[in-house]
């Protein structure tokens, strides 16, 4: 089995309708080793849900798959079966929370029957009541979750109860990567300490081996990720450690992304917030060249015209002309301009 728990290569996923043709993921790449802990953040409409969608295989009706690769242990979910892919890829490899988690259990049965039709779905095999208390009572307060809830209707879990009641359940099968999409939203303070800890815990405890979240919540990914990858317009744009992405970013929009949040650190509290110019771009006619270049205070000729490539820059990725020898040259013709 491959020790890589993603990879993803020139990953590509349209939404297609009677609106167009909308470029929501659109040749990305990234991969994911073993025990790490990555987030994915942008801004709302940048791609984020999409994209997660498109690694788990599990895609709205409107979006569409258009090509690229993405392996999760080896397996390649978009060329193995649908029946491969239900039996040894999800729930036992990979497990997949998403944004409209309160959503999934369903209203009329209590928790304990629903994790019986899932294990029925996903094994074929019916379960007894009996069974499915054992199978999920140990695991459940293992993760700091009373064996009550297994007899309670969703609609008797507060908000936060009822996202970690569904993260435990999606870990039941102990897969080796979870992927979970604004996993914090709609939770107050306290709600969002304990979820964070959570899955900060499902790692520690060996349940996971890695973890993907997707948040545009800046303060929970720096409080549970080791990594960071910004996304802006279908594309990624940095990637680096989490620290040092946040606190030195090198990404004009990562920057100006930044500087537009409440300070995360109590030292730079007396910091001056600024917002990012301009909106997000429609990407049913995504801008050329560089698409952040509209809204970019260091655009040059080149960034209008010409995709920029992946440079590494130390230890971190960002595509950007900046940190090529073009952008150098660029920017001094730029300066020079100014002076004239």
């Amino acid at each position: 089995m491959d020790k890589n728990a993603l990879v993803v290569k020139n990953l590509k996923g349209y939404y297609r309708g009677t609106f167009g043709v909308v470029h929501a993921v659109d040749g990305v790449s990234l991969k994911v080793d073993e025990g790490e802990r990555v987030g994915i953040a942008g801004e709302s409409g940048c791609g984020k849900s999409s994209f997660a969608q498109l690694i788990t295989g599990t895609t709205t009706p409107l979006l569409h798959y258009e090509g690229g690769q993405v392996k999760v242990y080896g397996y390649d979910i978009w060329k193995i079966s649908p029946e491969k892919m239900r039996k040894e890829v999800k729930c036992k490899l990979m497990s997949y929370v998403p944004q409209a988690m309160l959503n999934s259990l369903n209203p009329t049965k209590r928790v304990r029957e629903f994790i019986a039709d899932m294990m029925r779905e996903r094994t074929g095999r019916k379960y007894s009541i009996d069974e499915v208390r054992e199978m999920a009572i140990e695991h459940f307060e293992r993760l700091g979750l009373d064996g009550y809830v297994l007899d309670v209707y969703p609609h008797e879990l507060s908000g936060g109860m009822a996202q970690r009641v569904i993260t435990a359940i999606s870990t039941l099968g102990s897969p080796k990567l979870l992927i979970t999409d604004e996993p914090t939203s709609a939770l107050d303070v306290t709600s969002q300490k304990r979820m964070i800890k959570l899955m900060i815990d499902i790692q520690r405890e060996g349940i996971i081996k890695s973890l993907i979240c997707i948040s545009h919540d800046l303060a929970a990914l720096n409080q549970l990720c080791d990594r960071i990858v910004i996304m802006y317009a279908g594309v990624f744009v940095e990637d680096g450690r989490v620290d040092e992405v946040i606190n030195n970013p090198f990404h004009p929009y990562t920057r100006m992304l930044m500087d537009s949040l409440l300070p995360l650190e109590p030292e730079t509290k007396d910091k001056e917030l600024s917002s990012i110019s301009g909106v997000v771009p429609d990407l049913r006619n995504p801008p050329p060249g560089c698409r952040f270049h509209p809204r970019c205070d260091q655009c040059m000729e080149i960034c209008t015209r010409k995709e920029p490539p992946e440079v590494e820059k130390d230890g971190r990725i960002v595509k950007c002309w900046l940190y090529t020898k073009i952008g150098e040259k660029g920017k001094r013709v730029k300066r020079h301009l100014e002076r004239r």
